[in-house]
């Protein structure tokens, strides 16, 4: 079964990769993040059954209304993240890699209020 983390890389695999092209495909997810393909197969009709995606005849992924909202939400969580700890004075990458884990376990409550308090 997906897990929650999982569910949330995975949209913002996608929400991410539109950003860089029109199409999208299953294929640019394993390429995207070096999974198996069978992985993201199972992942990918998880979200469908989950009215996060969905698939056309071409195989194009495209986020639902409400698929695009979560991904939204946990990419906002990483940029945040990402830009408080550069300020704190890590590097990008170091950044990066742990704003990737803090963004799936904040609450939205907390979130919130951390964002208010960085103005």
């Amino acid at each position: 079964m997906i897990t929650h983390e999982s569910e949330e890389m995975y949209l913002e695999t996608i929400l991410l990769l539109k950003m860089r092209k029109e199409n999208v495909r299953s294929v640019d997810i394993v390429e995207e993040r070096g999974y198996a393909k069978s992985s993201v197969s199972r992942a990918v009709n998880l979200l469908v059954g989950k009215g996060y995606i969905v698939i056309d005849k071409n195989g194009d992924i495209t986020l639902t209304e409400e698929g695009q909202k979560r991904a939204e939400d946990v990419y906002e969580k990483h940029r945040v993240f990402t830009e408080v700890f550069m300020r704190m004075g890590a590097g990008r990458e170091l950044a990066e890699e742990n704003a990737c884990r803090v963004e799936h376990v904040i609450s939205d409550e907390l979130f919130e209020i951390l964002k208010k308090s960085l103005g």
